[in-house]
């Protein structure tokens, strides 16, 4: 069996004469989403796929869609002859132009064996003379598909090499997304092995020599990896030295390096290339002349074979000499690698003579922390999520790494001045470089893409209008908003007679998604509020300044809860219970991130509640009586009326069911007299993101609240439920149903796993579903929902739309809980707040 190789991401043009078995390849290597085929565009825009006069539309259509392909990151194969220079021209322009590696796979195919299957396809009119041309076409092609620029190309020759050959992808060489760390990072050292040297073993290395007593390598007892930024080389005292050292420590897989620029000139010239010898290059070509050439020709190859870029941890971090933008990242090209070694400059130079850089880093709003170096700087500054970490060690400065994800900075001064630099060592940042707790309306208005880790989304720009009206005129600071909850999605549509929601359907539907343990949670009816609390009443959270009362507690859409003095009531109760409970030594914090109901619905719903529900109720109960005494007398003077009767009869019964289930939730309160809460769930505190943690756990602290102050916590009744243990199931059924028969909303149904559970492929699962009870279900769906006819209709009610809003909102959430245990500047949550906010004004049902 013949084995190729292609990226993981690329553009493949698939080439070979008319019958050769192009699509018949594709669809058997690809995934039909994968295959652009010249005929299914030639059909899309003439109905016609044999339309040759359509050609041109055809593969501008084609064009198109692949390069909205290519720029989301996705493998694109393209199903037609390809046997012109001018086609494979645009097939290359086109990866070129989305930094992508261009691959051909050429179905070399016996002409008489095309003929033949050419004739057996009704739809191929041509003559044979179309395929012998088409025959020669591909002969004079194979050998310029290299030179033509496809940087992969493999030729399958005859029907057996084509029908057994395997594909296998690899990933591309910057992509090292498996190493997770922990990482140092180390600047620019052009040169200065001995601040190298000290640097190393004050970040805890140990450094090992050869038999002449030189650094050859270097081990973490905490099984650390170096990252070398590049510029090994140039300037410095000692150059090859340095290659030595950091060769040696990459060989032995304890650290990584990507190629600076000046490494790049350096090879250019050992290989026999005229340039010019400047900015230290000298220097480094007489230290190699004392060194063996076995070494130099040992530091050549290294250097060939370093990558541009690598993607680190996952997809999070991010190492380039001169930093890369974000749409670069994990890309090939010769722009990206450009890019990496050299940055963007704007054409022009400084009063220095050399040329003014582009900073894009300014502009930067990827999800990824990219390190880099190359322009020296004093000290190294963040700048959005980006950091420069070369701080001029060989200009007098100091050498410097960044240890990650600690992200703390570690650096040696220089001996001395071994250069002198042609610009005095200024900040890279000619303007004043944005402020962590600084927001700018750039940042959340228009149209925004949004990578969070957790997935993508777009918000719109009328979503962003509609947030920003309620986070600028109502919404709590935003230093104090570090999450809001997402919508929640209901379990599927039930089956069960008389049932709109049933727990068998939002089991069904957990194990559809392969969980095997669901927690089964009392759903408080009541109003969700979020509480953030201090230990102390000046507290503070991720750098932001102290908040009055110490806290906040704020609605699902951001706004103050009750506001001034309750709220600050209320989290003095919550701060003293959070005391008595011994929870801030025990997650080592100053402050906890609360997710809770609070009840009685009522407490803040009243208004909504005699407006919109009670006065239905009272309308009713004073209409329904008098229609069922005048239609009594018609039926005593014998008017045929008991189908009528009996229809406002079943009417007034359910008006009194609706009626009792929104009193249910109703309960006198006097300021927080009679308020209680009922936490869920404690998303995170001090440096720590608790979203990873089992519902166990979760409810566990909230029993403990409940202990510490059981006037005003509620405990949440739940059961733990296997799947796969049908007495279980039955019997969390009959709890639901006996619950929701006395009056209780329903239950959530969640993950026993956590916040972040995740099925088989990685994605995120729904964090819960909820199955609201029968009678519950009035005061959503109206006082006779339960109606046949009705109860019919809305079993056709669509849940697709809701469950993506729910899972969109619960991804965004989970990344901007995390960005706060990191420290992330508060811009970078606040944008994922602000989107979650967004995306509550999407058109959907508000009644599921």
């Amino acid at each position: 069996m013949t084995s190729i190789d292609i990226p993981e991401l690329a553009l493949v043009a698939l080439v070979g004469i008319s019958g050769s078995g192009k699509s018949t390849f594709a669809r058997r290597h690809f995934a039909p989403t994968q295959v652009l085929s010249s005929d299914a565009f030639r059909a899309m825009v003439a109905d016609d796929e044999n339309d040759q006069s359509a050609s041109a539309e055809a593969f501008d259509a084609l064009h198109y869609v692949a390069g909205k392909r290519l720029r989301a990151g996705r493998l694109t194969v393209v199903d037609a002859t390809n046997l012109q220079p001018h086609a494979r021209a645009g097939l290359v322009q086109l990866a070129r132009g989305h930094d992508v590696l261009p691959v051909a796979i050429v179905l070399d195919v016996p002409e008489p064996l095309c003929w033949e299957r050419t004739q057996s396809r009704a739809d191929r009119t041509f003559g044979r003379q179309v395929l012998g041309r088409m025959r020669r076409d591909l002969q004079r092609s194979i050998g310029r598909l290299g030179r033509e620029g496809f940087r992969k190309v493999h030729v399958l020759r005859g029907p057996e090499e084509i029908d057994t050959v395997e594909i296998r992808y690899e990933k591309l060489y910057n992509d090292r997304k498996e190493l997770t760390g922990p990482f140092d990072i180390i600047g620019d050292v052009h040169g200065c092995r001995a601040e190298l040297e000290a640097l190393l073993v004050r970040l805890g290395w140990t450094l090992h020599t050869d038999t002449d007593g030189r650094p050859v390598g270097a081990t973490h007892p905490a099984g650390r990896t170096a990252v070398f930024v590049g510029d090994l080389v140039d300037r410095g005292p000692d150059s090859p030295g340095v290659l030595r050292l950091v060769m040696g420590m990459v060989a032995a897989g304890t650290a990584i390096c990507v190629p600076g620029n000046h490494e790049q000139k350096l090879l250019r010239k050992l290989r026999g290339r005229n340039v010019t010898v400047s900015h230290g290059l000298a220097e480094t070509l007489a230290q190699l002349e004392a060194e063996e050439p076995a070494f130099v020709a040992e530091a050549a190859t290294f250097i060939d074979g370093l990558v541009s870029h690598y993607l680190l941890d996952g997809g999070r971090l991010v190492v380039a000499h001169a930093g890369l933008k974000e749409e670069y990242q994990g890309r090939a090209s010769g722009r990206v690698r450009a890019f990496a070694l050299f940055g963007e400059t704007t054409g022009e130079t400084d009063e220095y003579g050399l040329p003014v850089r582009y900073p894009w880093a300014r502009d930067y709003r990827g999800s990824a922390m990219v390190v880099y170096g190359h322009t020296p700087t004093p000290t190294p500054e963040w700048v959005n999520n980006t950091i420069c970490i070369d701080t001029g060690c060989v200009f007098g400065g100091s050498l410097t790494a960044l240890r990650y994800p600690e992200r703390d900075l570690v650096s040696v001064p220089a001996a001395k001045e071994y250069y002198p630099p042609a610009r005095p060592l200024v900040p890279v940042a000619a303007e004043p470089v944005r402020q962590d707790d600084v927001l700018d309306l750039a940042d959340v208005t228009g149209r925004r893409h949004l990578d969070y880790g957790y997935g993508k989304v777009t918000v719109a720009a009328e979503n962003a209008a509609a947030a920003l009206e309620v986070m600028s005129r109502f919404s709590v600071d935003p230093h104090w908003l570090p999450w809001l909850p997402p919508t929640m999605a209901p379990c599927s549509t039930s089956t069960v007679d008389g049932f709109l929601e049933h727990p068998a359907q939002a089991f069904a539907d957990y194990r559809a998604a392969g969980v095997d343990r669901v927690v089964c949670e009392e759903k408080h009816m009541g109003s969700r509020a979020v509480v953030l609390v201090c230990r102390e009443e000046t507290g503070h959270l991720a750098g932001a300044d102290a908040v009055p009362g110490g806290g906040v507690v704020y609605t699902r859409t951001g706004r103050p809860f009750f506001g001034s003095p309750l709220d600050e009531a209320l989290l003095a109760r919550v701060r003293s219970a959070v005391t008595t409970a011994g929870l801030w030594a025990e997650l080592d914090t100053d402050w906890l991130l609360l997710d809770c109901e609070l009840l009685p619905w009522s407490a803040k719903a009243m208004g909504l509640i005699r407006d919109q529900y009670a006065s239905v109720g009272a309308a009713s109960r004073a209409a329904l009586p008098a229609v069922l005494e005048v239609l009594d007398r018609a039926a005593g003077r014998g008017l045929p009326v008991t189908g009528l009767r009996d229809r406002m009869s079943r009417r007034q019964a359910d008006v009194a069911g609706y009626t009792a289930a929104y009193r249910a939730y109703v309960a006198p309160t006097d300021g927080l007299d009679g308020v209680t809460l009922a936490p869920f769930a404690v998303l995170a505190s001090q440096g720590a993101s608790h979203a990873g943690r089992d519902h166990g756990w979760h409810l566990a602290m909230a029993d403990r609240l409940h202990d510490a102050d059981p006037a005003l916590f509620t405990p949440t009744r739940r059961r733990i439920v296997d799947l796969d243990d049908d007495a279980a199931v039955a019997e969390a059924t009959q709890w639901w149903l006996e619950l929701t028969a006395a009056g209780g909303e329903g239950m959530v149904v969640k993950p026993y796993a956590g916040l972040a559970a995740v099925d088989g492929k990685g994605r995120l699962l729904q964090p819960g579903v909820k199955c609201r009870g029968r009678e519950y279900l009035r005061i959503i769906y109206g006082p006779e929902y339960t109606e046949p006819e009705q109860l019919a209709a809305l079993r056709q009610r669509s849940l697709g739309r809701k469950r993506g809003l729910a899972l969109r909102e619960h991804g965004l959430g989970l990344a901007a809980l995390d960005r706060l245990a990191e420290g992330a500047p508060l811009w970078r949550r606040h944008e994922l707040v602000f989107a979650i906010l967004a995306c509550e004004s999407e058109p959907v049902d508000p009644r599921l």
